[in-house]
């Protein structure tokens, strides 16, 4: 039952976490919480796990239809990958109403960013090669510390400054996501293991529903125009902010 259970978690979060270039966290880790009843901490570690395989899966789907830079996701992972480690450690000190409070201000914060492009940031910012790169070094660090400490692949967080501050396509900014999201969730995903916060009976279930569900989502995101999508992501970062601020009170 909890494979089963697993599986159909897997499904919903690696079906939309492709779609909208999530790893899929924000929409497991509720339902494990909810449905599964896993205390916080165990959500977060054993979302990474699916992760991994939503962003492998995912990244491939975005891959063949051209919308994947390589080496952005290089970039991105190489930093992402030395904090990821120190964000899971956080998170397992911290109690679990500051953790759901803080990330429910901070999606907000990003969806702002987000529908303001286009806006505000279109005509103000210009960027050479190097600054591309601090860009792309800065928000990998920033996003591997996030990605530990909540359990999710950190789309949310790589996204808008690829989008706003880069000029990236937001097809290519999910899928290049996607796929820096593989080595950062392994060692997420790793550390959390070692800290006692991985469920193991519904993890088979919930990788391969990830698996099949990134496989999907990322290939109807890939016929959706930019601006649909973008309202889409938009407004499910809206959607999760006031849940997670709503049940931190």
């Amino acid at each position: 039952m909890n494979n089963f259970k697993g599986l159909i978690t897997g499904l919903s979060g690696g079906f939309f976490g492709g779609l909208i270039g999530l790893g899929g966290g924000i929409i497991m880790i509720p339902l494990m919480v909810i449905w599964l009843k896993l205390n916080q901490l165990k959500a977060h570690g054993t979302s990474l796990v699916a992760v991994v395989f939503t962003g492998l899966i995912g990244a491939t789907a975005y891959f063949y239809h051209g919308t994947v830079d390589w080496k952005v996701a290089f970039i991105l992972a190489a930093t992402a990958t030395i904090t990821v480690r120190f964000g899971a450690i956080f998170a397992h000190s911290l109690p679990e109403r500051k953790l759901k409070k803080s990330f429910g201000i901070f999606l907000f914060f990003v969806t702002l960013l987000l529908i303001s492009k286009g806006y505000i940031f279109q005509t103000t910012v210009n960027t050479n090669l190097w600054l591309r790169i601090f860009i792309f070094l800065t928000t990998g660090a920033f996003t591997g510390f996030i990605s530990g400490m909540m359990g999710v692949g950190g789309g949310a967080i790589m996204i808008p400054p690829m989008v706003i501050l880069t000029h990236m396509p937001q097809q290519m900014a999910q899928g290049t996501s996607l796929l820096a999201m593989v080595p950062v969730g392994l060692i997420g995903a790793y550390t959390h293991y070692k800290l006692g916060n991985v469920e193991k009976s519904i993890a088979p279930g919930l990788v391969i529903g990830a698996a099949l569900g990134g496989f999907f989502g990322g290939t109807v995101a890939n016929l959706i125009p930019e601006f649909y999508l973008k309202l889409l992501f938009s407004m499910v970062l809206l959607w999760m902010s006031i849940r997670f601020i709503k049940i931190a009170r």
